[in-house]
């Protein structure tokens, strides 16, 4: 049997805590995912415009396998020193790779494009995303808010205010599975012409909305959806699991994962997009036998998150900076 975690948050994955920090002046945010020990890391980056920092690292023929934490940001390139802020925070607290009595946290992160969005980026010589990644390290926690939150706090989709959402799953044997994603796209999660979400049918309890599927499409156009802002976009996400992989079966979640952004999201995966899914495996239950049959299991479960995340990230979104929060146009 599977079913939403208590939480319906990435939280519900042993292990995992997160933290959230806005900067409400400049728009925008950034969002910590720290497990509780060093975990198995890997990515998998599809769009074609992605910002990202040490994912080489994460190869499966290069000498990393854990990580300490991943950042996910708002600020273009500049947001790439939220992670500078999570090491500096991370070191403090003892927690890294100990090479010698030196403290070195594995941080990979992404960024995503929210600098037309309304707020004052005029910040001079140094951004506030330093600062954001201490304060984002310093305040984690298992529950959080979706929508106006974290590095989804900028974000914004084709016509409606983005966002920051999480989903999760539970079996009854134990393999838990989540995602915290950070959407932010150029393409829409509604089906034109109706209040439906495209990934409608992955819906959990009515987590957004039990709006179901479109009574009928009158047009699926394939130019970009109206209100697209070429170039000021991407989908930032991570995954999580409990159970036990490697590095390489890790990276092949992230592959599957993938498919709940483009279950979510139309169009995806463009040349404007960044868009970037990580893996982080606790290792608190072994995976199921056959491995190859366990695996897939887990990146089935993972998509299915990653899409009902992206919906919920928009839906919980309200209004900001004169773009409108999905259920303030819903009746």
């Amino acid at each position: 049997m599977i079913k939403t975690g208590p939480l319906n948050l990435i939280t519900d994955v042993d292990g995992i805590k997160i933290g959230n920090a806005e900067d409400t002046n400049v728009v925008t945010g950034v969002t910590a995912i720290i497990p509780d020990m060093a975990a198995i890391g890997a990515v998998d980056v599809r769009g074609g415009g992605p910002g990202t920092r040490e994912t080489e690292a994460l190869n499966p023929d290069c000498l990393v396998e854990r990580v300490d934490g991943i950042v996910l940001s708002g600020g273009s390139v500049y947001g790439l020193e939220a992670a500078s802020g999570t090491v500096a925070e991370l070191a403090r607290q003892g927690k890294g790779f100990n090479h010698k009595g030196i403290i070195v946290p594995i941080v990979p992160s992404a960024i995503l494009f929210d600098m037309l969005n309304g707020g004052d980026k005029n910040w001079g010589e140094i951004s506030p995303y330093r600062q954001l990644g201490i304060e984002a390290t310093k305040k984690l926690v298992k529950e959080f808010q979706l929508g106006n939150v974290g590095a989804g706090y900028g974000a914004t989709e084709a016509r409606y205010k983005g966002g920051l959402g999480s989903a999760s799953v539970v079996t009854d044997k134990g393999v838990q599975v989540g995602a915290i994603v950070a959407a932010n796209p150029v393409g829409s999660v509604i089906i034109p012409g109706t209040k439906s979400f495209w990934a409608w049918a992955f819906e959990q309890d009515g987590e957004y909305g039990g709006l179901g599927p479109p009574a009928f499409v009158e047009d699926m156009p394939l130019d970009m959806p109206e209100g697209s802002s070429l170039a000021e976009n991407t989908t930032i996400c991570v995954v999580a699991t409990n159970v036990a992989l490697t590095k390489s079966e890790a990276r092949r979640v992230a592959v599957m994962a993938h498919d709940g952004i483009a279950r979510a999201i139309r169009p995806v995966h463009t040349p404007f997009d960044g868009d970037s899914i990580f893996t982080l495996s606790t290792e608190k239950q072994e995976l199921e036998e056959p491995r190859s049959i366990g695996l897939a299991k887990i990146g089935a479960m993972a998509a299915d998150c990653v899409a009902r995340a992206v919906a919920r990230g928009v839906y919980n979104a309200e209004s900001l900076a004169g773009v409108p929060g999905f259920q303030s146009e819903l009746f």
